[in-house]
């Protein structure tokens, strides 16, 4: 491992956990949190668009507009019960893989 590949490797590993925005050697940037890493790839969970979002309630069968939130405990059946007593919460992130080698610069971000 060259030693700007160490360097970019312990960056992320200093702020695993964190929101950060990464700017890839392509000039593109991606914000997201880091959710793991190893010595070949980081790990990124990013916040999906409004779009995507809605796209994921309609995966799972729901209409986002019309969502009714139950009363009860998570994990027993039937109407009114978990959460909104209809399927799981939508998704607002998904999972990204990139190269270290692909990375030039990363900043934290505050979460608001």
């Amino acid at each position: 491992m060259n030693h700007s590949h160490q360097h970019i490797y312990d960056v992320c590993k200093d702020h695993m956990h964190a929101y950060v925005l990464i700017e890839l050697v392509d000039g593109s940037s991606i914000d997201g949190i880091i959710t793991g890493l190893d010595h070949e790839s980081v790990y990124l969970a990013v916040p999906l668009e409004a779009h995507e979002q809605h796209h994921s309630y309609m995966q799972q069968g729901e209409n986002p507009h019309h969502r009714q939130f139950g009363y009860g405990y998570p994990g027993y059946g039937g109407p009114g019960y978990g959460y909104g007593g209809y399927g799981f919460p939508p998704y607002r992130f998904r999972r990204l893989i990139l190269p270290l080698t692909a990375l030039a610069a990363l900043s934290i971000l505050p979460w608001y």
